[in-house]
């Protein structure tokens, strides 16, 4: 296959930003939903993505997080090939590399600056899958075609639109100052065939009357010749919507109700398990960035998942976290970990092939009675079950490596039906009953089990998560089409075929 043979010649359109964390993610979410509203079969497609928050798909792969709420928009079930390049940092130089939802390998960032360039067919072939059956591709870039000390091998951004021959257009964030810097400056650095392939350009999270940047806008054309495609008033409801950047998670409680905390560790990873809890009228959910304490008042302490256990340990114990914990769980706390919290609660990790790093074992939290073997196998699966404690119905997905068992495990936490129909049982609880863990992610979305887990503590759940985001999607829809020239979007999707 060439770079442009297979890829089909379905209209599609790439939104690529002036920088990182621009909203191109929320944008396409949106349009995905606008357009599926308007009867358009149309899919999410990121070439590359670097997130630790990752979602399962049905046929057991992994792709990022956005590109799950980007299908969520267009009311489609998620496929590897919406997200056929993620990487998932592990340390500050190195990643572990998803290639189409498996594990291809782990490398250091100069590694794979010289190797991405042979990830373009696996790209361009899940891009030809999805095409096969849509009317519209929707492309996300990353960060920004600007960074051209990136440009070579680049499968992100311009290297993917030339390799796929899409029509670009450029999303940039008024809220963070110099907008009209950004936007020239962009044009400024692109190689003259870049700036051809770009057609237009939206500001994003605009604050206030946009009319007062109409100068604004016809300044940007005038030095660039691009077309302005509208100003997009900032969108308040987008805080309800998960969040793909751990950059983007906040401290502290904001409202009464019981106290969740939850360390924020170096390499936290599906931190979206969060959201549900963050919605809830009756929770305050206290997200307790390193240097500070954990709060003597939790009712809760929440260990979520990392995408690095061992090093993350390390990182809990350097902040006095294990101490915090420890002082919380004699005072009558209760502790709950979920995938690689649990394996921090339990007595010792041990990772004989040195899939983290390093090879050895290292002492657990010992808050519960079991051991992990980190393995090179990954589970990557969709469960439902109950929650043993209250009946009550639980379902999410499992994404971890390593092995847990103990005797804590035989008071399980969780018994799941995997999608063969095999019925097992998952986590820990320890003898207290106030300490307990599980591999399952997402099962705080389940309204069924976050109730009755919520109930335990006192507070009542009335939030429907599902028809929340939803709605806000529904909603998100609207906005953009309000603000945006959609049509005009839609023409220049047009132009590809």
């Amino acid at each position: 296959m060439t770079q442009n043979e297979g890829s089909g010649r379905v209209p599609a359109l790439m939104i690529q930003g002036t920088g990182s964390n621009v909203g191109k993610s929320l944008i396409v979410a949106g349009l995905c939903r606008l357009l599926a509203d308007r009867g358009v079969s149309v899919r999410p497609f990121k070439p590359q993505n670097m997130s630790n928050n990752a979602a399962v798909t049905a046929d057991g792969g992994e792709i990022g997080r956005a590109q799950a709420l980007q299908a969520m928009g267009c009311r489609v079930p998620l496929s590897v090939h919406m997200n056929p390049v993620l990487l998932k940092p592990e340390t500050d130089t190195g990643a572990q590399i998803i290639v189409q939802g498996k594990r291809f390998g782990t490398m250091r960032a100069r590694e794979y600056g010289k190797q991405k360039q042979q990830l373009l067919p696996k790209v361009l072939e899940s891009f030809s899958k999805l095409a096969a059956d849509a009317d519209l591709i929707l492309v996300e870039g990353a960060g920004s075609p600007a960074e051209i000390n990136l440009r070579a091998g680049d499968i992100a951004n311009m290297g993917f639109a030339e390799a796929a021959d899409l029509p670009v257009v450029l999303c940039a964030d008024i809220d963070r100052g110099g907008v009209i810097a950004s936007v020239v400056g962009t044009h400024a650095v692109l190689e003259p065939a870049e700036r051809e392939r770009i057609k237009g350009f939206f500001i994003n999270r605009f604050r206030g009357d946009p009319s007062l940047f109409d100068s604004g806008m016809r300044e940007i054309v005038k030095r660039t010749g691009w077309q302005g495609l509208g100003v997009v008033p900032w969108f308040q409801a987008a805080s309800q919507l998960p969040a793909e950047d751990a950059l983007d998670l906040t401290s502290g409680p904001s409202k009464d109700g019981i106290k969740i905390a939850v360390p924020v560790t170096s390499r936290i990873a599906n931190f979206d398990d969060l959201d549900p809890l963050r919605m809830e009228p009756g929770v305050a959910l206290d997200l307790i960035m390193p240097g500070r304490p954990l709060p003597v008042d939790a009712d809760l302490v929440l260990l979520p998942g990392s995408k690095s256990t061992i090093g993350d340990l390390g990182f809990f114990r350097a902040q006095g976290w294990d101490i915090d914990l420890a002082a919380h769980h004699r005072r009558g706390g209760h502790i709950l970990g979920v995938c690689g919290g649990y394996q921090m609660l339990g007595r010792t990790i041990s990772d004989p092939e040195g899939i983290e790093g390093t090879q050895g074992k290292v002492a657990g939290l010992g808050f519960l009675d079991v051991d992990t073997v980190l393995t090179p196998e990954k589970s990557l699966v969709e469960a439902a079950g109950i929650h043993l404690a209250s009946d009550a119905p639980v379902s999410g997905y499992e994404i971890h490596i390593g092995r847990t068992d103990g005797p804590d495990c035989a008071r399980p936490m969780m018994r799941l039906t995997g999608s063969g129909g095999a019925v097992r049982d998952d986590g820990a609880v320890a003898a207290d009953g106030r300490v307990s863990g599980t591999y399952l992610h997402g099962l705080f979305t389940d309204d069924g089990f976050r109730n009755a887990y919520l109930k335990s503590f006192g507070a009542a759940s009335d939030l429907a998560y599902v028809q929340t985001i939803d709605r806000v999607l529904y909603d998100l829809a609207a906005h953009l089409a309000s603000a945006l020239d959609v049509e005009d979007l839609l023409r220049i999707a047009e132009t590809r075929r």
